[in-house]
């Protein structure tokens, strides 16, 4: 068996569906497989919306910027997706284990997922470690999986961006 922590591909999930939010519920599925998710989900009529509603949630933990407050908030979501965990074999993964019930909706299983894997996340590498971009106007998530731990923007194009204006803040000439 290996303990599926949950941690950092749940987190970047949980990113990128606050970074570019899937216009369908199949769009959805389809970012769950792309960062690994293997298992299938019944469909309910408000997955969409419930499960945007899961990331909005998501990201008052994001934006907050107390290390109490963050955990305050990640202990109610992770609350509101009790379950036990247990083991499972499925999709040729080997034995591993679920923090949530079979055959639960989707906004219900991301809820369990994201918020383990984002409590993970932040208590292994620092309850620094999540964010909104720096770069202005950027609004962006960033998830540092850096091994200093000081990622501070989205992408390379906002770290570039944010330099070019440090750069010519200087060059200024002043008047």
């Amino acid at each position: 068996m290996h303990l599926n922590p949950y941690g950092e591909y749940a987190v970047l999930l949980a990113a990128s569906l606050a970074n570019r939010w899937p216009d369908t519920r199949a769009a959805i599925v389809e970012r769950t497989r792309e960062f690994g998710m293997t298992m299938e989900f019944p469909a309910f009529p408000d997955d969409h919306a419930a499960t945007r509603r899961v990331i909005d949630d998501w990201l008052e933990v994001v934006r907050a910027a107390d290390p109490n407050q963050r955990a305050a908030l990640l202990n109610a979501q992770m609350a509101g997706a009790t379950a036990y965990p247990r083991l499972t074999d499925h999709d040729g993964e080997g034995w591993h284990l679920h923090y949530r019930d079979d055959d639960q909706a989707l906004p219900a299983v991301l809820r369990a997922v994201i918020s383990v894997g984002t409590s993970l996340h932040l208590v292994t590498r620092g309850m620094h470690r999540l964010g909104i971009c720096a770069a202005k106007p950027c609004g962006n998530v960033v998830v540092d999986v850096t091994r200093n731990g000081r990622q501070r923007y989205c992408s390379v194009r906002c770290a570039n961006r944010a330099a070019v204006r440090r750069h010519r803040s200087k060059a200024a000439p002043e008047t």
